[in-house]
């Protein structure tokens, strides 16, 4: 038997050697659960959903990567034995050729694997990172120690058993730092309140609704711009420590207007975030049922969106969609000033009228105030359209003219990702909706594609996500209105694949110009072989990485 703790033995250094090598490999091993926490706010619901939905794809694979390593390196053990030599022991060690291999085969499978939103290594994530590696050490060390004294077989072959570990490390990593990560997030966020405090003259704007907020948040910027410097909450900051890091960082004492997207997916969130922001103008979109899943109900959903138009209530003034019953309803029960927004419903505060939809954006008349103006914007579809009038109440209020307002709209340019259209060689037209999707988005999507005649009308699609119970109606019904739009059918992944299938079928689509992809890099590769000039592809929608 090998006396690990005979320092002149040399074992007790290799044991320690391999615990150090071992969690470096472990920490690479663990990208995938590391990134899937994070992607869901570092929330563990969310991080075990995946965990449950992906269960035989990524667990079957650890459990292949271990088994056949631990198999390798117990029969080298067992030849250096039967063969014996002086050194029998330290040539054992080649069996860790086997662990090595085979981790390699696992990793180059996971990080070639298309991502996208890759782990960021911020400063919280590097945090758990390193405590990560040190419960790695300490466990494939006792592993080894513990192994070694029952069995000469396995030894120091148990580490091969570690990564079955991955799936609790990573949780398990975020839930020590969870204490420590509280005390510098209220940190970062009361210096963000305090600088905030110490603006007492900026105008804070906050945004809410189920989707189309960074599109409000955009254009909002985008005309305010005309009379104000003006301050945003970039990409899709949303969130407590999105909003204090851009306060911290981008807000200076020149600007005049800070503008704050503010996004949640369970109750309470968007309270919170105007506990930081303090908000004196609101405006609640479209409220659907995006985050579901997350919410629970939708009335979940609407009371926690309300949050945003109840902080205002006493002393701001809020804008809603009137053309929108969730955010209608929330209007209705709003007892401070406030202002409602339709596309053409005249009775709204502001609507519009004469609207002409092009493929090169949307032209239309602004009424507000008992005024008009004749407007364009590049923005394509008609819910873009109510996004843009979501922010006119706002500017009117802040004091902008109609032709102030009718300038920012001209200059608004389409967010990426969000129906933005790209023209490719061959005369063939992408139209990019990959950033997410919604029941209600996806028709618009479609809508808008249909605009274009005389062009072959193809679909990329995983379908629609987080949605809880009406996930499979919602799919199936997005089919049906695909077969009423499209040419073409690509489904994306086999989350939604039955669904929307069901749906192209029931409503005689030809099930010959159904494919199924794999993944986006798949579907890629199955465009190329039947895309033809005069194309046009819409890409609705890209599965988080939760999903893969």
């Amino acid at each position: 038997m090998i006396d690990f703790f005979d320092f002149s033995s040399g074992h007790f250094y290799i044991a320690i050697i391999l615990s150090f090598l071992n969690a470096m490999l472990l920490c690479f091993e663990g990208y995938k659960f590391m990134q899937i926490i994070q992607l869901n706010g570092y929330h563990l619901t969310g991080y075990f959903n995946w965990l449950k939905n992906t269960r035989e794809k990524y667990l079957s694979r650890i459990v292949m990567l271990c088994l056949l390593s631990l198999a390798g390196m117990i029969v080298t053990n067992v030849i250096f034995r039967i063969f014996a030599t002086p050194l029998q022991y330290y040539l054992s060690y080649l069996g860790l050729l086997f662990y090595f291999l085979f981790s390699g085969m696992f990793l180059k499978v996971m990080y070639e694997t298309p991502k996208k939103v890759p782990l960021k290594m911020t400063a919280r994530m590097s945090r758990s990172m390193a405590v990560f590696f040190v419960l790695s050490v300490i466990l494939t060390f006792a592993l080894i120690m513990l192994s070694s004294m029952f069995t000469q077989v396995i030894r120091y072959s148990a580490i091969a058993l570690m990564p079955l570990l991955l799936p609790v490390l990573a949780p398990l990593s975020h839930l020590i730092m969870k204490p420590f990560e509280k005390g510098i997030s209220k940190r970062y966020i009361k210096k963000a309140e305090a600088k905030l405090q110490s603006f007492p003259n900026l105008i804070k704007i906050g945004i809410t609704g189920s989707f189309g907020k960074t599109t409000i948040k955009n254009a909002l910027a985008c005309i305010l711009s005309e009379k104000y410097s003006v301050c945003k909450t970039p990409q899709n900051y949303n969130t407590p420590m999105g909003i204090t890091k851009t306060v911290l960082e981008n807000l200076t004492i020149t600007h005049q207007v800070f503008i704050a997207e503010m996004g949640a997916r369970k109750n309470g969130e968007i309270d919170e975030l105007c506990q930081i922001v303090k908000p004196t103008y609101g405006i609640v979109g479209t409220i659907g049922e995006q985050h579901l899943q997350t919410f629970g109900s939708f009335e979940n959903i609407k009371r926690t969106k309300a949050e945003l138009a109840k902080y205002v209530e006493k002393n701001g003034f809020c804008t809603f969609n009137a053309d929108n019953e969730a955010s209608n309803e929330i209007f209705v029960s709003h007892s401070g000033r406030k202002a409602k927004v339709s596309i053409e419903n005249k009775n709204a505060s502001v609507f519009a009228s004469d609207i002409k939809t092009t493929q090169s954006g949307t032209d239309f008349v602004l009424h507000a105030n008992n005024e008009e103006i004749k407007c364009s914007t590049k923005l394509l579809g008609l819910h873009n359209l109510s996004n843009i009038l979501m922010c006119v109440p706002t500017a009117l209020e802040l004091g902008l003219t109609l032709e102030e307002i009718a300038v920012g709209i001209s200059k608004i340019m389409p967010v990426e990702h969000r129906l933005q259209l790209i023209n490719a060689p061959n005369d063939v037209i992408i139209l990019d909706d990959t950033y997410n999707a919604s029941i209600d988005g996806s028709k618009w999507a479609l809508e808008v594609m249909k605009m274009f005649e005389g062009y072959r009308k193809i679909v990329v699609t995983p379908g629609l996500v987080e949605l809880g119970s009406l996930e499979r109606l919602a799919n199936y019904e997005f089919g049906e209105n695909i077969a009423e739009a499209a040419d073409y059918v690509i489904i994306v992944n086999k989350t939604n694949e039955l669904a929307i299938k069901q749906g192209l079928i029931d409503k005689k689509f030809d099930e010959n110009n159904i494919k199924f992809a794999e993944n986006t890099q798949k579907a890629q590769e199955l465009l190329k072989t039947i895309i033809k000039p005069k194309d046009i592809i819409l890409w609705e929608n890209d599965l988080p990485d939760n999903y893969t």
